[in-house]
């Protein structure tokens, strides 16, 4: 069975990629901060800069205190701590040159707001942790970014000058600007590999210990991403300083929890508040669940199929604006109480206008399914129409439970009768 797709992963039906270049393959994600991110780094002897998390104003004051004693300058950064990208842009990252009671005034300001950015969507997010960071003087701003490309089953490192702006957006206009290498996990990062990139980066400017450092800050984050099971680590910016020191100045840090049953550190470092409420509660239910932006409710068994369902309900309704409004793999093994618990979910979105339940029976049962889909309508006081398609063990019980049941059900004979229905239900069979 696959994994499901979050918002912004690539697959047929959704365009784009974050970060650009290399295929992301779907997988499920842990984020974390940005201070947290940093934490991590430092442990594998990546350069950071030095820095407090605060949860209140008073904590960020402290902070700014404590890092004006310790490093002999009163500038410091004030930075939300959401899991978005483009923070700065948002207002959420502002200097503070005069020391702590400036840094008090920004922590007021930033902690509390809601931060919109490129990455949160209009309604944005709301900032209830800071990082508070010494400030740093640098030459240079760069980008580094890793990530796991499942086509050529490697590690690929991406790197530009273009350092402090958006990633994708360099992509798009200046692709000739991001440099690739590929990490054979067999052999490891090569030093070459590394100085590739850094004389790519033309680093050889800044002399020839800065490109040693960086040398050894990719082997750093190279150790990094494959103990600590990422999917994507990027640094954006790294900061070339003015004594040559290579520093990461940002962290953004995911994990792939597919390998979380080694990391049972990563369930403190969640932050719930960041997360889908839905999604949290669909985890706690053990049901596969993803928000997305559409109006048709899917509830498939298999990951596999939950995206060609996805993909043929876009294919079947791009023209009248239909699109799925969430993933929703119930798994081989549903209880009719989960089956429930899925059409509730599905129904805490006001965008959602119809549902599709698309069902193979193979180790789940198409009665088992039916049942629970009518017991659910019947709890819930289905309002919205629904179509289902069922196939497989036990189907024509299923299909009868259905018929059966007194419930405005249509059935779908196959997908794509499935889709044509379930956008005439949404458009009112709108041509």
């Amino acid at each position: 069975m696959g994994d499901p797709p979050r918002q912004g992963d690539v697959y047929v039906m959704r365009e784009g990629c974050s970060p650009p270049g290399p295929t992301l393959a779907t997988v499920r994600l842990v984020k974390i901060h940005e201070y947290q991110g940093k934490q991590i780094f430092a442990k594998y002897g990546v350069p950071v800069p030095k820095g407090y998390p605060a949860f209140s104003v008073a904590e960020a004051e402290t902070a700014a205190k404590k890092l004006a004693t310790e490093t002999g300058s009163p500038v410091v950064v004030v930075k939300a701590q959401i899991h978005a990208g483009g923070r700065g842009k948002g207002g959420g990252v502002k200097v503070a040159k005069g020391g702590a009671s400036e840094a008090k005034v920004l922590a007021e300001a930033i902690l509390g707001m809601q931060l919109v950015t490129h990455q949160t969507g209009p309604e944005g997010q709301k900032v209830k942790r800071l990082y508070i960071e010494q400030g740093l003087e640098m030459v240079a701003e760069m980008y580094l970014g890793m990530v796991v490309d499942r086509d050529s089953r490697r590690i690929a490192f991406m790197a530009s000058t273009e350092g402090g702006v958006e990633i994708e957006k360099v992509a798009e206009e200046t692709p000739e600007k991001i440099l690739t290498v590929y990490v054979d996990p067999i052999v490891g990062l090569s030093a070459f590999q590394a100085r590739e990139l850094a004389f790519g980066l033309g680093l050889m400017t800044y002399g020839k210990e800065t490109v040693a450092k960086f040398v050894r800050l990719m082997s750093a984050l190279y150790e990094a991403f494959t103990k600590e099971d990422c999917s994507l680590l990027e640094v954006n910016p790294l900061a070339i300083l003015k004594n040559g020191d290579v520093v990461a100045l940002d962290a953004k840090v995911t994990f792939d929890d597919n390998a979380s049953f080694r990391h049972k550190a990563w369930s403190d470092l969640q932050d719930k508040d960041e997360e889908d409420p839905i999604e949290l509660e669909a985890a706690q239910a053990g049901l596969n669940y993803v928000s997305l932006d559409g109006n048709v409710g899917c509830l498939v068994n298999g990951a596999g199929l939950a995206m060609a369902t996805m993909d043929i309900i876009k294919h079947a309704g791009r023209a009248h604006g239909v699109a799925p409004a969430n993933f929703l793999d119930v798994g081989g093994g549903a209880t009719q109480e989960q089956v429930t618990k899925a059409f509730s979910m599905i129904l805490k979105s006001p965008k959602v206008k119809a549902i599709f339940v698309n069902i193979f029976g193979g180790i789940m049962k198409c009665d088992v399914i039916a049942n629970g889909v009518v017991a659910a309508a019947k709890e819930l006081g289905l309002k919205v129409p629904l179509v289902v398609r069922l196939e497989g063990t036990n189907v024509e019980l299923g299909r009868k439970i259905l018929s059966e049941s007194g419930l405005a059900i249509q059935a779908a004979t196959t997908m794509a009768d499935g889709a044509k229905k379930i956008v005439d239900a949404v458009t009112g069979g709108a041509k």
